[in-house]
């Protein structure tokens, strides 16, 4: 089963009550309907019957396919009913312990300061930031230019590798900007604290990307902590953002759209609530409401057109898409269980995205390849599939693994294809290289 099935303990008769009324409306036989969606019809008369749980990505397409609006999809268990990941602790940690070993491996763990103390730590090397001496205006900076400079470093390095060779470096530098703030000007404080606050925002995501939701949440509110710290209070509404792709990835549509509604407060600036939007139409998307979907679109190119980007500060969200909206517009058509529209957007968009922007080639391009392989484009899925398995594994993500586990399951719909056949070995070993 893979990752889009819907785990429960019975087969929604609702559902399959509900698909054969509408299909019998529609006029057309259960082989049409099969055809339409691209799934055997073996396969749909065991949903209609009540004996096989549909995924929520056969019953997008059935939604689509019978213009239900998505009351199919509405029949489906509720995922907020499933176990939530815990929300992170609140930040009493002082300490950060971090260890990197000879073979490349490493771990981070944050603990209490008198957790450090009671368990002695006379081995540990203290390396303050210089005690009670006061930084100089120069010294400070100085150390905001070369910090700011780095995180555009670190953000390119992080479309061509994976999250396990940033994070050290990256957790490094935010810790060193925390700490040097204390020792700075006011002013110079402020910058270090809100370019900190970045830092610890990336950290988060990337931490995302290797499939650790509780640590995500945790670096997130770093994030929050930090930036509030140093005066911005805007950093909590993108908070919000991200946790809404958290539930996004649970497919929590109330979730996602519902924290996506709070980051669109109007206080916050242009680019935070454009990006909200973006999401909430994502919730929307997974929930069948394609009218919702395209008006909570239009809105986010609307905010997002009147964004006055800021050359002193790091750009918030995605800096490597051309048409952001486009982008999430071909993500939701999919969604939407309109596969071919979904291709034929995703297939301009990525056009448009610069090569060296590997992690989102591949993100989105495998998003396209599921679109085309759910269209009945199974040549066209499987060499684009081919084509991307290599910077899969290099920028090893979960959330892009999650996509290849779904794009197996379609394509082994087809085994009989020589084209999928020839694919099954490679697409194999690099779902099991890659899978976090």
């Amino acid at each position: 089963m893979d990752g889009t099935e819907v785990r429960v303990n019975m087969p929604s008769i609702p559902f399959a009550q509900e698909l054969r009324q509408r299909r019998l409306d529609a006029g057309l036989t259960l082989t049409e309907l099969a055809v339409r969606v691209h799934y055997s019809k073996g396969q749909l008369s065991k949903v209609e019957r009540g004996v096989k749980t549909p995924s929520r990505g056969l019953a997008r397409l059935c939604d689509a396919a019978l213009e239900a609006g998505g009351a199919l999809v509405a029949l489906l268990p509720d995922p907020s009913a499933d176990a939530r990941a815990e929300e992170p602790d609140g930040f009493n940690e002082e300490v950060w312990l971090m260890q990197l070993s000879d073979d490349g491996g490493s771990w981070f763990k944050p603990v209490p300061r008198r957790q450090v103390v009671s368990a002695g730590a006379a081995s540990l090397m203290g390396l303050g930031a210089g005690g009670s001496e006061a930084l100089s205006t120069p010294g400070g900076a100085q150390v905001l230019e070369v910090s700011r400079s780095l995180f555009d470093h670190y953000r390119r390095l992080g479309q061509t590798v994976g999250p396990g060779f940033l994070l050290p470096g990256l957790i490094a530098q935010t810790h060193t900007l925390r700490e040097t703030s204390a020792h700075a000007d006011p002013r110079t404080r402020q910058q270090l604290l809100a370019l900190g606050s970045r830092y610890a925002e990336y950290v988060g995501w990337l931490v995302q990307e290797s499939g650790n939701e509780r640590a995500a949440l945790w670096w997130t509110q770093r994030a929050v902590d930090l930036a509030a710290a140093g005066g911005d209070r805007h950093l909590a509404g993108y908070a919000l953002v991200r946790r809404a792709l958290i539930t996004l990835y649970r497919e929590d549509a109330k979730e996602t759209i519902a924290l996506a509604r709070q980051a669109q407060d109007s206080t916050l600036p242009p680019r935070i609530r454009g990006l909200a939007a973006q999401r909430e139409a994502q919730g929307h998307a997974i929930a069948g409401d394609r009218d919702a979907c395209l008006r909570a679109l239009d809105r986010a190119r609307e905010l997002l057109d009147r964004h006055t980007p800021d050359s002193g500060t790091p750009v918030i969200g995605t800096m490597h898409l051309p048409d952001p909206v486009g982008m999430i517009t071909g993500w939701c058509l999919y969604d939407l269980g309109r596969p071919r529209e979904a291709a034929e957007t995703l297939d301009q968009q990525l056009a448009r995205v610069p090569p060296h922007a590997l992690r989102t080639q591949v993100r989105y391009g495998v998003r396209r390849a599921l679109a085309h392989a759910a269209a009945g484009d199974i040549e066209q899925a499987c060499d684009l599939t081919t084509q991307l398995l290599g910077g899969a594994a290099a920028v090893s993500s979960a959330t892009i693994s999650a996509d290849l586990r779904r794009l197996a399951h379609t394509l082994g719909r087809h085994p009989r294809n020589p084209s999928v056949r020839a694919l099954a070995p490679q697409l194999g070993t690099s779902l099991r290289l890659i899978t976090p």
